[in-house]
């Protein structure tokens, strides 16, 4: 059995671990080993401690934990949408989970409690940013997400392309999950 619940401060550690190695592994076919190495567990954790110690008014972050032992298996965050060039509202910064814990219906179930709370706030579009080539991009797509527009990034030294997936009704996408 598996909770999700809203993260706090000493969650930083657990979810710097989830991330960097679920990035790792999602990413390994996908970027060059100077850029996949340039995250680690100690950069990530300053930054969960520092998202989790000032995170905005609409800005959330929740954990999915395994109830036997309280192991965080993964997360979703976001908040406001970013960049203002795009007419969703909302987005998902962040959603990870360990490989183990993957196509289980979990990460469903991370995108419904951070919908639902979104739309709560008042929004209602949410996007969500893929690198262009993740096969994971099919989960969203699962639940009907429109591609919407594509950008280069940078990570490490390499630059590489993501594509905006998005939502423009939050009740549609509740119905979905």
């Amino acid at each position: 059995m598996y909770s999700i619940r809203e993260a706090n401060f000493e969650d930083a550690a657990s979810i710097a671990n989830v991330h960097v190695s679920s990035w790792k592994s999602t990413y390994q076919e996908l970027l060059e080993e100077k850029d996949l190495s340039n995250m680690t567990y100690e950069n990530r954790k300053t930054l969960w401690e520092t998202i989790l110690k000032i995170q905005k008014d609409n800005q959330r972050t929740y954990v999915m934990e395994r109830t036997h032992d309280n192991k965080i298996v993964g997360f979703i965050s976001g908040g406001p949408e970013r960049t203002k060039r795009f007419d969703f509202d909302a987005e998902i910064y962040n959603i990870y989970l360990l490989d183990e814990f993957q196509k289980k219906g979990l990460g469903a179930q991370l995108l419904h409690k951070f919908t639902l709370e979104m739309k709560n706030l008042g929004f209602e579009s949410i996007l969500v940013w893929v690198l262009t080539r993740n096969p994971s991009s099919r989960f969203y797509e699962r639940y009907q997400a429109k591609p919407i527009g594509t950008e280069d990034t940078t990570i490490g030294k390499g630059t590489y392309q993501e594509t905006a997936y998005g939502w423009k009704q939050l009740d549609k996408l509740l119905e979905l999950l």
